[in-house]
């Protein structure tokens, strides 16, 4: 029993701190336990190690760290491409060989032998092609293209020159630091690709997340089924019934059934948890990102209208206040008026609530067909691109 707890714990522990990690900055979550450990996992436990570092070798070491800590955060580098390499393999090992022997079971044909292979090499195949695939990198033989591609709506874009390429800005390009160029409809840079996400390879990107998460959901389903079939291939419930005295009710066999399948098959239980955890996360990470390219808007631009937002209403309020106070200062130089009613004054509106909301103005939003075409479609691939380019050389 002791084995069964620590098994429900050690799940409980690793969904906490995976949820904590990924999402702990949510606005769900502040004020929470989520967010203080995800504080602590992405800042407070790497500055306590540097203090310790620090405290221990000196200022050598605090640099040597520092050194690991560029290469690994602002230079391009493989460890984390290596890391998706090793899990999928390694699960897809662990499901071989824990698994794969029930398999055909009573639920479960042969054929998932062979379809489960299939899918995980189509997922490397996508990992592949977001990692190497070009993600829309400006240059001076394409730069016209884009120009005239992505207008300025001269709010979050501005016409300027990129101070580090020394080229022409196209509107919804952002110069990357990691990877030191400029890149067309830039959404992100992704530590797992090795690359940046742009205009040429979101829809491999966007591809890789919905298949990952209907392997994730396919391995769940399937473990399940097989964990199924050995109930019913073991009669399980007919021993527990007939020879055990249990009744027949899913309340009173729910229990018994849990306890021994995770006696016998607890790396399977654990299996499943851990796909069922990572579906979850990957459909919230699939959601948010196709939601983007439904309103053809980038992750780069979503915070590019906050900051905006931001600074609007910052600077409508600074104006309401200022109204306000002017208003207040005239009134008391005016004659004094009769004391206003009571009542009146309770329902009366402050200066600063009249403050119109900022509104977001996404020019590029061009309808959900259009922006789903320009997603899966991009520009540069284009048939029509390509023969005015071919015409313009």
């Amino acid at each position: 029993m002791a084995v069964h707890w620590a098994l429900i714990c050690h799940g409980l522990i690793t969904l906490i701190v995976v949820v904590s990690f990924l999402c702990g900055q949510w606005p769900i979550f502040q004020g929470t336990p989520i967010s203080s450990i995800h504080r602590f996992l992405t800042s407070g436990a790497y500055q306590y190690f540097l203090k310790f570092v620090g405290s221990v070798f000196g200022d050598k070491g605090t640099n040597s760290v520092l050194s690991v800590e560029y290469y690994c955060c602002d230079r391009p580098n493989p460890i984390l491409q290596i890391i998706y390499l090793a899990i999928i393999g390694s699960t897809y090992c662990i499901i071989v060989k824990t698994t794969f022997q029930y398999i055909p079971g009573y639920y479960l044909s042969g054929v998932h032998r062979y379809t489960s292979l299939l899918a995980v090499a189509i997922g490397i195949l996508l990992f592949l092609l977001t990692s190497f695939s070009d993600p829309g990198t400006v240059t001076v033989d394409n730069i016209s293209q884009y120009l005239s591609v992505y207008p300025y709506d001269n709010i979050i874009y501005t016409k300027k020159e990129c101070s580090t390429c020394k080229l022409p800005k196209p509107a919804r390009s952002k110069h990357c630091s990691i990877c030191n160029r400029c890149v067309a409809r830039f959404d992100h840079h992704c530590g797992w690709m090795n690359n940046c996400i742009g205009e040429r390879n979101t829809r491999y990107f966007l591809a890789f997340l919905l298949w990952h998460f209907l392997i994730c959901m396919y391995a769940t389903i399937a473990i399940g089924l097989v964990l199924a079939g050995r109930l019913k291939e073991l009669k399980i419930v007919y021993i527990l019934t007939v020879y055990y005295g249990v009744e027949n009710s899913f309340r009173s066999l729910a229990p018994h059934i849990v306890q021994w399948l995770l006696g016998s098959y607890n790396t399977q239980i654990l299996l499943m948890v851990f796909m069922a955890i990572v579906s979850l996360l990957l459909a919230g990470f699939f959601a948010y990102h196709a939601k983007l390219c439904l309103t053809n808007t980038t992750m780069n631009e979503t915070f590019k209208w906050q900051d905006y937002v931001s600074w609007q209403e910052k600077l409508i309020e600074a104006r309401a206040s200022s109204a306000a106070l002017k208003a207040s200062i005239n009134g008391v130089n005016r004659e004094r008026k009769p004391p206003e009613n009571k009542c009146k004054s309770l329902f009366k509106r402050s200066p600063l609530e009249s403050t119109e909301a900022v509104a977001k103005n996404n020019v590029y939003d061009k309808g959900l067909f259009h922006n789903l075409y320009e997603v899966i479609f991009p520009v540069r691939t284009r048939a029509s691109h390509l023969h005015a380019k071919s015409k313009s050389g």
